[in-house]
């Protein structure tokens, strides 16, 4: 099984956490099924951006986002190139190094 690992986040995994995801198994559903609490404001419909994490290792190994994600991802606070919607990444059969980011939209929008 791949092992995706997260780096330290101040609120949803403070020590960073490594786990293993099943293959073609999203990397949000990844997280939840491993209590790390990745806010998805529309329950993993791909109609938001709440649930943004940058791909610092592994990201070739993602199959390539569609034009919807690319679309959303473009209103997505703090965007980088190996940006991705993590209830649309799927895990493939390399380890990934994920980094979820500060903010979202709705934190800054609410004032977080």
């Amino acid at each position: 099984m791949p092992k995706v690992t997260f780096l330290p986040h101040a609120e949803h995994c403070p020590a960073g956490a490594v786990i293993e995801a099943r293959t073609g198994e999203s990397v949000l559903d990844a997280a939840l099924r491993n209590g790390i609490e990745i806010e998805h404001a529309c329950e993993k419909s791909c109609a938001c951006t709440t649930c943004h994490v940058i791909v610092r290792k592994g990201f070739e190994s993602l199959k390539a986002s569609d034009e919807l994600e690319d679309d959303l991802l473009d209103r997505a606070w703090g965007l980088e190139p190996t940006s991705r919607l993590s209830c649309q990444a799927k895990v493939g059969e390399a380890d990934l190094l994920v980094e979820i980011p500060r903010y979202t939209l709705n934190q800054v929008s609410e004032g977080h």
